[in-house]
């Protein structure tokens, strides 16, 4: 089945061969890490191409003093929201890639083992209200970070989540989706969601792991196996 036209799988041969040793067994922690980061830099060189715009900020001089005009980007009211725990690895990759730091929000969801539904049991969205029932302290765009998208019931809630709190636009970045998980994360707000992903595995086993896969890439990240 094709995927919808606001899933984009990147097809840069950097990032493929990447994916292709972040998924071997055999990969150290701080192997994973830097494969993360790295693949996270690639998708979000891809994802700020085709999502942010340019615009004139004003004028500054150059060290042999001549005067140029200033660009930023825009809009500039961005926020980078990883999901507890493993969007974390994927922070400091895209935060680097923008020109100026951005608040970074965090939201705590965890899948139930046994429904395998979320449950959100951390929240740091400020909310700031006037005279509007709009909220002030929205960002114009969030970007949301997951490396692994399974069943995509965690990504949905966390795109509910942001919807509700005000944003415009939702850019999702993930390292790997399964087929339902990217379908059932771009349902959550068609209009609204631009989801970036590395690859795209076929589907997900009885424990709502991708499969092939990449294991469980929060475990791996933080060496936190066995529980």
């Amino acid at each position: 089945m094709p995927l919808p036209a606001n899933v984009h799988v990147s097809s840069h041969p950097c990032l493929q061969a990447k994916l292709s040793q972040l998924r071997s067994k055999s990969a150290s922690t701080r192997e994973t890490r830097d494969l993360v980061h790295e693949i996270a830099t690639i998708l979000g060189v891809e994802a700020f191409a085709a999502s942010l715009k340019t615009t004139r900020r004003g004028t500054d001089q150059t060290p042999l003093g001549f005067e140029y005009e200033t660009q930023d980007i825009d809009p500039a009211n961005v926020a980078l929201v990883p999901i507890l725990r493993s969007g974390l690895g994927m922070t400091e990759a895209i935060n680097n890639l923008l020109p100026s730091s951005v608040p970074i929000y965090h939201l705590g969801l965890f899948r139930e083992s046994f429904s395998l539904q979320p449950v959100e049991y951390y929240n740091n969205l400020p909310f700031h209200r006037q005279t509007s029932d709009t909220n002030t302290a929205a960002a114009d765009i969030a970007i949301l970070l997951d490396p692994v998208i399974a069943t995509g019931a965690t990504a949905e809630a966390a795109i509910h989540l942001l919807r509700e709190w005000g944003v415009k636009k939702v850019v999702m970045l993930g390292v790997l989706g399964s087929e339902p998980g990217v379908n059932r994360a771009i349902q959550a707000w068609p209009e609204g969601v631009e989801l970036w992903v590395g690859a795209v595995d076929e589907q997900c086993n009885e424990r709502g792991m991708i499969v092939p896969g990449l294991g469980d890439i929060g475990d791996r990240l933080f060496v936190a196996m066995g529980k």
